[in-house]
């Protein structure tokens, strides 16, 4: 890309003057931000211009990827880096002593994730647009994030996250291309001129779904993709004689409910309107997605849609957009007057699915009541599918009626949206290589069984661009200056590193860029929370969103017994540690919540300790996010990745860390098995009970917490410490927890994710890890091992598998 150093500034003092009628003087740090990003976009818009039209020339397949979340972080930094501009708009700006850094602290978080799912979402997209394949994305433009989190007392407080506060300076807002989506009302019939059922919807709830356009831009080259986001109004939500008749509220009740839908990423659905409008959501950017895909096609091909998916593949990620298969049959049989067959061929062919989960409560079912009431016709149209199910399930397995039942997508008064996926899609997807195979052999085995050639596995990916390039500078420059460049788009020329694993300086340079990293992040926390961090101590981080499987609980109860063995033993004298802890538990998981509790309060002792100082201390990071994230990998030496084998699909944050020369503590989960498979288990700590020693204990219902906590007096003592008012006077607040891993709460058997069971291993993993990290040149090699042997984990790869063996794309490069 071309860059003009003073048409760029001309540029810039002229949006301030348009924008805010400032000159750069009087301008404050977001009018800045807001200024530098906007001007960025008009270099970017010809290229993102030159993509759309090239696309359309070449009439190409093009990959949708529809995904409740794409969690971005900020923008300005990663698209200048991606646009290679990035160096010249800082000298530009320093030349008009303006601090880029400080303008890029002016930027939000955007709102539009919050986990994992989001986040390998955007790593996707950067992925395509770098490697030159037509992909985009379709979600929903929240006007608030999921929330913002504020540790008050210890607890968990949620805030409105209001990233959209200011307006969006990455997005354009396409009111030329908006759709209205139909919820509720009844189903009418009637007949097409030549005679052909047709059904239609009368008395609905009407909503407008606007586009908004964010640009995907590709890293050293022309490629722009498009991130289209839906918002949700009414079209006639004010009613002008309610407000003259002084009723307020009810003038704007239809807009209210409709801007409801795009109000908030995951609003809480443990009450039947809280999964309503969950399902709303759902429906509404599925359905506002495949009318634009639709128009779009029927616009260039006109209504012979034997093409349709030669030119569109759809991938599902995971079950949030289901309800996309049901909904493009809608389209073609009651719009465009196919029939079911042919429709149901073009459906079939068109949709891929992800599956990200084996936890039965994380696979999508919704109520009858409440699918049928919202989507009237999308439901008859899931009943006829089902039908047809049935019968292939009659002729396949005659007389196993339980098979029948149990694979049927309406049953015990549920739909259930994986199944609608699995039998519509063509394609069925795992995340990593274990996860994959546990769908197969038991979570989906049923499925596997009837349609073994859908199922294969995708294991995940990161973009090395913002997790190491920008994230991580020095280390790159460190990389760069061993290998050259040509890693930032190909990530297993890391290998190159191997050769230094010996060398004394390339090994002291690293352990001085991690002292680095450890004290910025220091910084950070200092300025941010008031936390005083010792660069010198361990950092031992546990990132990531907060679910009992993950097991967080394991690793504080590792830390109290830590605490008492400093304690309690004079002579005991580690290297000192500090345990960071990043994680939001949704508004309504109440065990999510006790355990944030427990780190903040096991901190504030521990931190208040003088018998400890300099030795342990924790942080609970408030409000993790990408732009802090980014921060946290760089200066980690510890990645905890202890979730219970078996549960975790596969995890991305392993990957992060690993790059970022941070050492594996997990168990063989997820895809923890293949970064130790490629860096060596003696460059990891592994611990823990595999797979199948769990699934056995499962087959037999033999396992007994019990039995690990009467033969361990440490863990004993912990476990009564969170009820005997060591940490809570009141002896109430950590009961709960203390019961569900001692007894059991709510039907459930006790320690479901086997806490006691792998206490005992966690811990000597801990102690191999205090031996490791006092050999510093050791800890540097085992740090480089892992760098190097990181390449298969770009999200790069992930795409060139799925383009493989799923989407069939081909690379449109831009002139």
């Amino acid at each position: 890309m071309e860059f003009n150093a003073n048409e760029f500034k001309e540029n810039l003092s002229a949006r301030l003057r348009r924008q805010y009628g400032k000159d750069i003087s009087q301008a404050n740090k977001h009018d800045l931000f807001d200024a530098v990003s906007a001007s960025a976009l008009e270099l970017i818009m010809p290229n993102w211009m030159e993509t759309r039209q090239q696309y359309e020339k070449k009439n190409t397949k093009q990959l949708y990827y529809l995904s409740a979340e794409f969690l971005m972080g900020r923008a300005l930094s990663n698209n200048l880096m991606n646009a290679k501009i990035k160096d010249a708009v800082i000298e530009v700006l320093q030349g008009m002593n303006i601090d880029f850094n400080m303008i890029e602290d002016e930027e939000p978080d955007a709102g539009l994730g919050n986990g994992g799912l989001g986040r390998l979402a955007a790593c996707f997209l950067d992925s395509l647009a770098t490697l030159d394949y037509p992909g985009h994305g379709y979600g929903i433009r929240y006007e608030y994030g999921m929330f913002e989190q504020k540790i008050q007392d210890g607890y968990q407080v949620e805030y409105p996250d209001n990233w959209l506060a200011h307006r969006n300076p990455w997005e354009i807002k396409r009111s030329d291309l908006a759709v209205t989506v139909k919820f509720g009302g009844n189903i009418s019939y009637g007949k097409t001129p030549d005679g052909q059922p047709r059904f239609y919807i009368e008395n609905s709830e009407d909503v407008t779904a606007t586009p908004y356009d964010v640009p995907v831009i590709g890293y050293d080259t022309k490629t722009v993709n498009t991130l289209r986001l839906w918002s949700a109004t009414s079209p006639n939500g004010f009613d002008l004689q309610l407000f003259n008749n002084m009723e307020y509220n009810r003038a704007v009740e239809r807009q209210n409910s409709a801007e409801n839908i795009s109000r908030v990423l995951y609003p809480n659905d443990n009450g039947p309107s809280g999964k309503a409008l969950r399902l709303k959501q759902q429906y509404f950017f599925s359905s506002a997605s495949l009318q634009d895909l639709v128009r779009h096609y029927v616009a260039d091909q006109g209504t012979d849609f034997s093409k349709f998916a030669e030119l569109n593949v759809i991938q599902l990620n995971d079950t949030h957009p289901v309800v996309a298969i049901p909904e493009l049959m809608r389209i073609l049989l009651d719009d465009y007057n196919l029939g079911w067959e042919n429709a149901w061929s073009v459906v079939t062919k068109t949709f891929a699915y992800t599956n990200h989960t084996i936890l039965a409560e994380a696979l999508e079912k919704w109520p009858i009541s409440i699918f049928s009431g919202l989507l009237p016709r999308i439901y008859q149209i899931v009943e006829e599918i089902n039908r047809r199910l049935l019968i292939e399930l009659r002729q396949k397995y005659p007389n196993d009626y339980e098979k029948h039942q149990s694979m049927s997508i309406i049953h015990n008064d549920k739909v259930y949206m994986a199944w609608l996926a699995i039998h519509s899609c063509f394609s069925v997807n795992g995340v990593a290589e274990l996860h994959t195979e546990l769908l197969k052999t038991s979570e989906l085995k049923c499925w596997y069984d009837l349609y073994p050639e859908k199922f294969n596995n995708k294991t995940n990916g990161i973009t090395q661009r913002r997790w190491l390039l920008n994230a991580n500078p020095k280390l790159s420059d460190f990389i760069t200056k061993r290998i050259g460049s040509g890693w930032e788009k190909d990530l297993t020329k890391l290998k190159g590193l191997e050769k230094y694993v010996d060398d004394d300086e390339s090994l002291s340079e690293l352990a001085k860029i991690k002292m680095d990293n450890k004290q910025i992040l220091a910084d950070y926390l200092k300025h941010s929370q008031n936390e005083f961090l010792d660069p010198d101590s361990i950092f031992d981080v546990q990132v990531k969103r907060l679910h009992e499987y993950k097991r967080q609980l394991l690793n504080v109860l590792h830390i109290m017994y830590l605490y008492n063995r400093l304690v309690e033993d004079p002579n005991y004298n580690p290297p000192a540690r500090t345990f960071l802890f990043g994680a939001k538990a949704a508004s309504g998981y109440r065990r999510a919540k006790s355990i944030i509790k427990l780190i903040n309060t096991v901190a504030e002792r521990i931190n208040n300790d003088r018998r400890v100082r300099g030795k342990l201390r924790v942080v609970f990071v408030e409000n993790y996010r990408v732009s802090v994230a980014e921060k946290i990998f760089p200066a980690s030496d510890v990645s905890e990745q202890i979730s219970t084998a078996g549960f975790e699909a596969s995890g991305t944050s392993n990957m992060k860390f690993m790059v970022n020369g941070a050492l594996t503590l997990g168990t063989m989960d997820g895809a923890n098995i293949e970064i130790v498979q490629e860096s060596g288990e003696e460059n990891a700590f592994v611990f823990g009970l595999t797979t199948e020693e769990i699934k056995q204990m499962e087959k037999e219902h033999s396992y007994n917490p019990q039995k690990f906590i009467e033969c361990n007096p440490n863990l004993t003592k912990v476990l009564n410490q969170l009820v005997d008012g060591t940490y809570d006077p009141t002896h109430q607040l950590f009961k709960e927890l203390y019961d569900s891993l001692v007894y059991g709460v709510e039907g459930q058997r006790p320690d479901v994710y086997y806490i006691c069971a792998d206490f005992d291993a966690y811990c000597k993993a801990q102690e191999k890890i205090a031996v490791a990290y006092e050999n510093t040149k050791l800890w540097s090699k085992m740090a480089l091992i892992n760098i190097a042997n990181s390449g298969k984990f770009s999200s790069d790869r992930t795409i060139e598998d799925y383009v493989r063996d799923i989407w069939h794309l081909k690379k449109v490069v831009i002139k």
